[in-house]
């Protein structure tokens, strides 16, 4: 195999296919990247068994083949290489050789026959979205994607399609983010659980570009994602994914509408009283037109009041600051608008057309 690549374009490639290398296998073939090289492109490949990425490289190739490489060696290599042309080389024994300039590195690779291949996936049901709303679909939804692998549906999120709506939801025993998205046209109702790595890991790869589109295939086990030339393939987590609308409560006694930025503000102020685990939570003490937030712990105090617009009763209630933090964070409305029963109650920020709720539980304290 013989190949000569811009430096930017392999490098731009192989950080793309990394991402679908395991960290720490029993399999050492799955710590390589295969290259294919043939016509006027490079194929690069990785899989761990759970996601697979397939991504092309633009290359002049003098001699096609087919290697694998170990790929945190061959990244560093490239990422490290002097000049912006790089020459690969390897022979029938799959010696590597790689040029840059003045620089000459030689490393062993292995056969491409002994490389797994990504699982053939029916690339029939699909639907189309931008990369921009997609990015935004994962962003604003996975924080509340659980970690605990013992409720393996909490480390995924749920896509659902029902007619011409997809619905995203994520929870993890504390809270809950959903997110709605008009379809261009309807579909069959469809549900599928995709973890959580899958859906960070297509995040970094998206563009965010609202006029770049992604296109999303799904089979019966997998999920296939494909943008301009990235295919990422994934399995997807077996289970039944819990029943969020029987959660979401339309009763109310208390709605409070406040500029999202100022309580944002607030709120990462009075977080700096709370340690990494700590249960301490931030009261919120609604009453009349005014909601005053404060927190005391045994790092110090702080609070502060803020103007709102109340409807319904009075109410004091407390709630983990990172929590509250991390929806408003993913809600882009100058206001927003909380829901609230009682004290023990979970609320609910979401706006009236309702493409984003998301419901945060309270946290008991004493005064």
């Amino acid at each position: 195999m013989k190949f000569t690549a811009a430096k930017s374009d392999l490098m731009n490639g192989i950080s793309i296919a990394i991402r679908a290398v395991p960290s720490h296998t029993t399999m050492n073939i799955l710590e390589c990247i295969l290259i294919q090289a043939r016509g006027g492109d490079l194929t690069l490949i990785a899989n761990d068994m759970e996601m697979g990425i397939e991504t092309h490289v633009k290359a002049g190739v003098e001699e096609s083949g087919l290697i694998a490489v170990e790929a945190k060696m061959f990244s560093e290599i490239i990422r490290r290489s002097p000049e912006e042309i790089i020459v690969f080389e390897s022979d029938s024994n799959y010696n590597i050789r790689i040029s840059s300039g003045k620089a000459k590195f030689s490393i062993g690779g292995r056969s491409g026959e002994e490389f797994t291949a990504l699982p053939s996936v029916e690339m029939d049901d699909s639907i189309t979205l931008s990369q921009f709303t997609l990015k935004s679909l994962i962003q604003e939804t996975i924080f509340s994607i659980s970690n605990n692998e013992n409720s393996k549906v909490m480390t995924g999120e749920l896509f659902e399609i029902r007619e011409d709506i997809l619905r995203v939801v994520a929870l993890d025993g504390h809270r809950i983010a959903i997110r709605r998205v008009a379809l261009k046209e309807a579909f069959d109702n469809k549900k599928v659980i995709v973890p959580g790595k899958t859906l960070q890991d297509i995040s970094r790869i998206l563009s965010g570009e609202m006029d770049e589109l992604v296109k999303i295939y799904f089979s019966k086990n997998h999920i296939v994602f494909e943008i301009p030339g990235t295919r990422l393939v994934s399995r997807l987590i077996d289970g039944e994914y819990y029943n969020v609308d029987q959660m979401i409560s339309t009763d109310y006694q208390t709605k409070v509408t406040v500029n999202r930025s100022m309580l944002m503000s607030c709120a990462d102020r009075a977080a700096l009283f709370v340690r990494e685990g700590d249960k301490k939570p931030i009261i919120f003490d609604i009453e009349d037109q005014e909601m005053q937030l404060s927190i005391d712990s045994p790092l110090g105090s702080m609070s502060e009041n803020l103007d709102i617009k109340k409807e319904g009763h009075d109410i004091v209630i407390g709630f983990n600051p990172r929590f509250m933090l991390d929806a408003l964070k993913a809600i882009s409305d100058e206001e927003v608008s909380i829901y609230l029963m009682n004290p023990k109650a979970p609320c609910f920020i979401k706006n009236d057309e309702e493409t984003y709720t998301y419901l945060v539980l309270p946290v008991n304290f004493v005064r």
